[in-house]
């Protein structure tokens, strides 16, 4: 039977970390935040405040791959502080295939006709709800 919990979905880039939630039983994502990134210590200390909040069994981080399906220069840097989040968790923590999830959520809110300025301070938020129902749609599919 899956663990029952919150589940957390990032969206890692240079400048900011789009976070969103899951509801308890894990079938809807809604974006939470936007956190301005510093260092990758910084960074996973506050999703372990964020984890123990909400009490996340889970947190699935978005990883950048090039066109091809290769790991490139920033998902590299991902895979990276998914290590530093590693030294900081103490729960299940997995990659989900995050390319096209920008676009996605791009057309999502151009489709809501929200203006470029605004668009630019939930991108990245948007991006991780997206990341995130993906691996819970994936998840309901395989019965996991």
């Amino acid at each position: 039977m899956p663990e029952v919990g919150r589940i957390i979905g990032l969206d890692v880039g240079n400048v900011r970390i789009g976070v969103a939630v899951s509801d308890p039983l894990g079938i809807t994502a809604q974006g939470r935040e936007v956190l301005a990134a510093r260092s990758p210590e910084e960074d996973a200390a506050a999703i372990r405040a964020l984890a123990q909040d909400v009490e996340a069994v889970r947190v699935v981080v978005g990883l950048p791959l090039d066109q091809n399906g290769a790991v490139g220069p920033q998902a590299a840097k991902v895979l990276a502080f998914v290590e530093t989040l590693r030294t900081v968790l103490d729960i299940d923590i997995v990659t989900q295939d995050e390319r096209f999830s920008t676009a996605a959520a791009q057309r999502a809110l151009i489709d809501a006709n929200m203006r470029r300025k605004k668009r630019k301070n939930v991108i990245d938020m948007v991006a991780a709800q997206h990341i995130l129902q993906t691996y819970l749609d994936r998840q309901s599919r395989l019965g996991v």
